[in-house]
C-alpha cells in the first residue's frame, strides 16, 4: 500500500477527517504507519478518543479499499493528496484542507489562480447572463474559474468559461460515481475534456446530502484566491460561503441586482457589509493584481513570454509603441478596421496585456 492507498483509506473513515489526520501524521509520519498503529498507540494521540482509534484500527472491516480503487480506475480518475505538486496551493493553507482530491480531468499549474464563481440556483435571467459575462471575461484574462456544478449560476459560470476556451473546475459536494444534478452530465463531460476537471474530496460512491455541501463549499472558496457572489437571496448557500472565504482570509465580490428581488437581497447586502462591487471583470483583475503587475514589474515579470494571441490580437500588440499610442494609430499601423481593432484592444485588455488611458490611447503593460 503506497502514501495515496493509506490516505484514500482514511479519507473514507467518517470519524477521522483532515484535522484529525493532521494531528496523527505529526505522530507516525506516514499514512501507511496509521492504519497499521495499534490501538493503544492510536489513542495516545491528541484528539483521538477509543472510538476514533477502533475504527482505524478495525479499518478493513469498514473500508472497501480494493473496490474503491477498482471504481477509482475504471472511471479515469486520479486521486491527489496534499504532498502531489497538483493538489491547489492555496488549499493547503485552509483549516481543514480535503485528505485527498478526486480528479475527474486534468489540472494545470494555471490552475493555482483561480476566482471562485458562486450564486442561487434559482436565478433570473439577468443573474444568469451575468454570471456568464464575467466568466467569460475572467477566464479569456487567464484566470480558472471555480464553481459547484449546481443550477443557477453555477452552470452559467462554468459555461461563461467555457465558451472563452478558458480553464475552470467543478467542485461537486458528491461523489464522482454520484454527479449531481444529474442533468449537468454533459457539461461535466465537457469540462473534462481537456477544458479543467470535476473535483470531489468524497469517496466514488457518496450521495450528496445536507451536509458534502458545506463541506464543499469551503473547497471552492479555499482554492479560489477570491469568490464573486453573482446573484443569491437571504439564505443562499452562497452566502455561507462567502463566509468561508473572508474566514480564509479570501476577497469578496458581488455584483449588485434589482433592490426589490429576492434573488439579489443576498448579494446586494453583501455589498453593504464591505464586499467589493463589480461591474466589469476589470474590478476583480485590478483589485487581485496577480496576472501582470501594473507598476515596477519585476526583470523576471518583463521577461515573461506572451500568452498565445491569435493573428488578430499580435497586430494589434505589435502595433502599439513602447510609449502611449492613440487608436488611429493603432489602426493604422494594424492594417485592421476600427470595429476589429476597438474588440481586439477589449480582448488584449482582458489578458492584461495592454492598458487603455483617458483620450483613446493605449500602452502595453509588463
Amino acid at each position: 500500500m503506497n502514501a495515496t492507498e493509506a490516505c484514500i483509506a482514511l479519507n473514507m473513515l467518517p470519524t477521522v477527517g483532515p484535522v484529525r489526520l493532521r494531528k496523527l501524521l505529526e505522530v507516525f509520519k506516514e499514512p501507511q504507519q496509521i492504519l497499521a498503529a495499534k490501538r493503544t498507540e492510536l489513542r495516545k494521540v491528541e484528539g483521538i478518543g477509543s472510538e476514533v482509534a477502533d475504527q482505524i484500527s478495525n479499518w478493513e472491516s469498514t473500508v472497501d479499499l480494493a473496490g474503491e480503487l477498482e471504481r477509482v480506475r475504471d472511471f479515469g480518475v486520479t486521486v491527489i493528496t496534499q504532498e502531489s505538486p497538483s493538489y491547489p496551493r492555496s488549499l493547503r493553507e485552509i483549516h481543514a484542507p480535503p485528505i485527498v482530491l478526486y480528479v475527474w480531468g486534468e489540472l494545470h499549474e494555471r490552475d493555482h489562480h483561480a476566482i471562485g464563481v458562486i450564486g442561487a440556483r434559482r436565478t433570473t435571467h439577468y443573474g444568469t447572463e451575468s454570471a456568464k459575462k464575467l466568466s467569460y471575461q475572467l477566464a479569456y484574462a487567464g484566470l480558472t474559474i471555480i464553481s459547484g456544478l449546481a443550477r443557477g449560476i453555477d452552470t452559467a459560470a462554468h459555461q461563461g468559461a467555457l465558451a472563452a476556451k478558458g480553464r475552470t473546475i467543478a467542485v461537486i459536494g458528491a461523489g464522482l460515481a454520484k454527479l449531481y444534478p444529474p442533468e449537468n452530465a454533459a457539461l461535466a463531460e465537457k469540462i473534462r475534456s481537456g477544458n479543467g476537471a470535476v473535483v470531489s474530496e468524497f469517496s466514488m460512491e457518496i450521495d450528496p446530502d445536507r451536509q458534502t455541501f458545506p463541506m464543499r463549499n469551503r473547497i471552492i472558496s479555499g482554492w479560489s484566491h477570491g469568490i464573486l457572489v453573482v446573484e443569491a437571496g437571504l439564505n443562499s448557500g452562497a452566502l455561507i460561503t462567502a463566509a468561508q472565504a473572508l474566514e480564509q482570509g479570501r476577497s469578496v465580490y458581488a455584483v449588485p441586482g434589482h433592490i426589490n428581488a429576492p434573488s439579489a437581497m443576498g448579494s446586494n447586502r453583501l455589498i453593504q457589509q464591505g464586499a467589493k462591487l463589480v461591474m466589469d471583470a476589470s474590478d476583480i483583475l485590478d483589485d487581485l493584481q496577480i496576472l501582470l503587475p501594473e507598476t515596477k514589474p519585476s526583470p523576471a515579470a518583463a521577461a515573461r513570454p506572451l500568452p498565445p494571441l491569435s493573428e488578430e490580437e499580435r497586430r494589434v500588440y505589435d502595433a502599439i509603441d513602447a510609449t502611449e499610442t492613440s487608436i488611429d494609430d493603432v489602426t493604422t499601423k494594424s492594417e485592421l478596421s476600427s470595429a476589429a481593432v476597438s474588440s481586439t484592444l477589449l480582448q488584449l485588455e482582458l489578458k492584461r496585456l495592454v492598458k487603455q488611458l483617458p483620450g483613446k490611447y493605449f500602452v502595453k503593460l509588463g
